[in-house]
């Protein structure tokens, strides 16, 4: 499994041969604050880097999911659907939004490693 980067929508991606793991940072949940809905890409759909990919609904606010890196959704994770609390509690693991098969591996360059974002997101909150 190689390390995971960030983009400064806030998502996490986490490359396995040419399947991308895809889902929110924690510093994401927690400006959204509880997550009641989710709406994931469905299987086969293509997306575009920093695309729309989904929608994250909070008590506070709704929010897009954008997509790091350009491919084609290969699954999607139903368990956060059906439980979008799962989100808050575990975002940078089980919590998992969608897989992509990735499009242009070069993409991947364009993100921030998570020292990078750790002060991104530090910045970003004050």
């Amino acid at each position: 499994m190689s390390e995971v980067k960030f983009s400064k929508e806030h998502e996490w991606i986490k490359l396995d041969g040419e399947v991308a793991t895809i889902g929110i940072t924690k510093h994401a949940t927690e400006m959204l604050g509880d997550i009641v809905f989710v709406e994931l890409p469905e299987i086969g759909t293509s997306v575009d880097k920093d695309g729309n990919a989904g929608v994250v609904e909070s008590t506070k606010a709704a929010s897009d999911v954008y997509t790091p890196v350009s491919g084609e959704v290969v699954e999607n994770n139903q368990s956060i659907v059906d439980d979008p609390g799962k989100i808050n509690s575990d975002p940078e693991n089980e919590a998992w939004f969608f897989k992509l098969k990735i499009k242009d591996v070069s993409e991947l360059d364009t993100l921030m490693n998570k020292e990078e974002y750790n002060q991104f997101a530090k910045e970003s909150s004050n």
